[in-house]
């Protein structure tokens, strides 16, 4: 049990003077704020500030930030107010508290918008003090640590945000102890059978390790004695989650184990300076073998996040592989506490005179100017969210530009990624790129040492076809802005033609409208910007001509007359191929109306009761994709409209579904009999089977809603010999 003298124990080790009236103080104000509660577990709920003020304190914070890691739930989940921290501890402790607190009193739309604000809230915080997210790291970790108690929804949506979000995170701020037992709890809850098959695994051979390990650190300590008689030499096994991904990636089962007991393991020589970390590597490729392309130099080219290192793997004894990972003390240092290990106190004056000073990020952490960049620039909180995944994981690869400057980009990426990361008007007007001298294609990826020329054409324009294999969220958005840019002043265009056309059946014009003053009246009606922003969303599709006039002629709606022809413009949703299908427009509400023109693409075929979201497409309509489709990335965020079922005026709606079964007689008739009680008509079928008796049966069937597509699974699924039954998404 975690004790408040053990919390000032380790502060002290850290911060001689640090000011332990207000830590107590902070621990007083924390218990009787929390009293009465407890948590899951049942035990009380002050444990958890407390282990979260002990982890805060282990990473060599000050007081303050061990207050707010005492405090941090406070003003959230009791009576506490944030006036009351700023009263008793004053405004540097409940300015951390405040940026620590979750925004769980706005009514958001769904958990990903929640999480998105959330995330776009921490960050603008830790751009100001990184201790902001030390803490948040130090109480989602502990929040890992006690996950057992929470149903397995809960674990799994709390452990698969982790691994997308705060492992990447504090991998990338140089906190690896972090990193590593977040990954491992969250593989526990995401995988608990490959978790549990790794683990066992890995202590059935805990002695055989043992010895090689022992027999592995003994010979290189005695062939580092002469040159660096001090050097630290240990080894260890990979963490569980680190192992796994290396079963995955060999195309090994664990069933079958490893190949090499061997290859989970790692060892680590700490010596005194860096010119020594050098001689080491070669002291290790005279003794055993390495192994091509897997050196690494972190110390010449250290990582976004400071780190540094060398990395080499060899074949050592037995030819075992084996990696290696060479650094200097302080190296290591900076490695165990990442950020943290900068934290410092700027001397002022007099030496017994200090003044702390924030952390802040400095140009190491150019990853975080990107995020800062994605939180105001996309306002979608899926394609938010989506950016911040991709650009946290630090699986990087170093180019470098002809005059020698050395550009890290995440994995995959490619020259254009490169061309926007130099500058915006580059990447849009990028038409080629040589590599190390020689031309390649745009979709080539970026390998470590490329030395990266951009080719430039003034006047080109940047294709929507480069979202396709683009890695970054800034070539993403910049791609995105362009095209957005480009076709909103085409809507423009054609808004003012639909609106000229109906003013003129109603025997005035646009023109004249203008004159008059109403069509800022009418912008301020529709609730928009302004009047650009109007003929913009009725150039798209998104307003109809005769609805935006109604309420000023009540006779627009009576005149009959044909519909205006669907403009052929640029089109801000996925490619070509998917045919119009403006079916059932009154099924769906489009920001509160119905009767607006709507298209159902042919991927997943959403049905009443999905839940859906909705993009404004030129000569379309409004697109309507169910909210996990993966193709609504494809879209461009700034086109999102709210979109909802009309649940009185919804018509059957075709759903693809896969059903595995043996292939046994009868079994597609007793398939047909459930879709026929139910009230299904199938509209297609195609069955196919294979030597082994297994069959594939897929079918398309109309279903009035999510309800009846559900019943329908459900019963499907009590047939004998049904395997599994899939809903399609193409």
């Amino acid at each position: 049990m975690i004790t408040l003298q053990e919390i000032l124990r380790e502060l002290l080790q850290h911060h001689p003077d640090a000011d332990q009236d207000l830590v107590r103080r902070a621990y007083v104000f924390a218990a009787r704020s929390h009293r009465g509660q407890t948590r899951k577990s049942g035990e009380p709920y002050i444990m958890h500030p407390l282990e979260v003020a002990l982890l805060v304190a282990q990473l060599n914070l000050d007081a303050p930030s061990v207050c707010a890691g005492l405090l941090h739930d406070t003003v959230e989940d009791t009576e506490a107010t944030l006036d009351d921290v700023r009263y008793q501890f004053g405004d540097e402790v409940a300015g951390l508290v405040e940026s620590l607190t979750k925004l769980n009193k706005i009514d958001f739309q769904n958990q990903e918008e929640a999480q998105a604000a959330n995330f776009r809230k921490m960050l603008i915080a830790m751009s100001r003090d990184l201790r902001v997210i030390l803490i948040k790291l130090s109480d989602r970790l502990h929040n890992m640590r006690t996950l057992g108690n929470l149903s397995l929804e809960k674990r799994q949506r709390i452990s698969r945000e982790t691994m997308d979000i705060y492992a990447p995170l504090a991998s990338r701020l140089g906190l690896y102890g972090l990193k590593v037992e977040m990954e491992d709890l969250c593989f526990k809850h995401l995988h608990p059978d490959e978790y549990t098959g790794v683990a066992q695994m890995i202590q059935q051979t805990r002695a055989e390790r043992h010895d090689y390990v022992e027999r592995v650190t003994e010979q290189l300590h005695e062939r580092l004695h002469e040159s660096a008689p001090s050097a630290e030499v240990s080894g260890r096994p990979k963490h569980l989650w680190s192992i796994w991904q290396k079963i995955k990636r060999s195309g090994q089962s664990l069933d079958a184990g490893f190949d090499s007991l061997y290859d989970i393991l790692a060892f680590r020589i700490i010596v005194d300076r860096p010119s020594a970390c050098y001689e080491a590597l070669g002291l290790i490729h005279s003794l055993w073998k390495p192994i091509p392309g897997r050196f690494k130099d972190y110390i010449a080219l250290p990582k976004q996040n400071g780190y540094q290192s060398l990395h080499t793997a060899v074949f050592g004894p037995g030819s075992e592989r084996i990696e290696v990972q060479i650094r200097t003390r302080e190296m290591h240092r900076a490695a165990e506490l990442g950020v943290a290990a900068h934290w410092i106190y700027k001397e002022q004056g007099q030496q017994s005179k200090r003044r702390k000073q924030p952390m802040s990020p400095d140009e190491t952490f150019v990853w975080l100017r990107q995020l800062l960049e994605w939180q105001r620039d996309l306002k979608d909180p899926s394609d938010f969210m989506q950016a911040v995944r991709v650009d946290l994981f630090d699986e990087e690869v170093y180019v470098f530009t002809p005059g020698g400057e050395v550009k890290p980009l995440p994995r995959g990426a490619t020259p254009i990624d490169l061309a926007y990361e130099i500058h915006t008007d580059l990447g849009n007007e990028c038409t080629g790129a040589r590599v190390n001298g020689k031309m390649v294609s745009l979709r080539y990826e970026l390998q470590n040492g490329d030395v990266v020329e951009i080719v430039r054409t003034r006047g080109s324009q940047p294709k929507l076809d480069w979202l396709k294999f683009v890695k970054t969220g800034r070539a993403t958005t910049k791609i995105r802005a362009f095209h957005r840019a480009k076709a909103n002043d085409q809507s423009f265009e054609v808004g003012q033609e639909l609106l000229d056309r109906e003013l003129r059946r109603l025997q005035t014009s646009l023109s004249r409208f203008r004159k008059d003053g109403l069509m800022e009246q009418l912008a301020q009606r529709r609730r928009v910007h302004s009047e650009r922003e109007l003929l913009i969303d009725i150039g798209y599709g998104k307003l109809d001509a005769r609805r935006v006039l109604a309420p000023m002629f009540p006779e627009a709606l009576e005149l009959t007359g044909d519909a205006p022809p669907a403009v052929e413009l640029f089109d801000a949703g996925p490619p070509s191929g998917e045919q119009p299908a403006r079916q059932g427009r009154d099924a769906i509400m489009v920001d509160g109306e119905d009767g607006i023109a709507v298209h159902y693409p042919n991927c997943c075929s959403p049905v009443s009761g999905d839940d859906i979201v909705g993009f404004v497409t030129l000569g379309r309509g409004v697109t309507i994709h169910r909210a996990d489709c993966p193709n609504r990335f494809d879209y461009d965020p700034a086109c999102r409209v709210p979109v909802g079922w009309n649940k009185a005026k919804s018509p059957a709606r075709p759903v693809d579904l896969r059903i595995y079964s043996d292939d046994t007689t009868g079994l597609l008739a007793s398939m047909s009999q459930v879709f026929h009680a139910a009230g299904v008509n199938i509209s297609a079928v195609n069955c196919q089977t294979s030597d082994d008796k297994r069959a594939v049966n897929d079918f398309t069937i109309l279903v009035q809603d999510l309800a009846q597509l559900t019943h329908v699974i459900k019963q499907i699924k009590q047939i004998k010999g049904i395997k599994e039954v899939e809903r399609l998404t193409r």
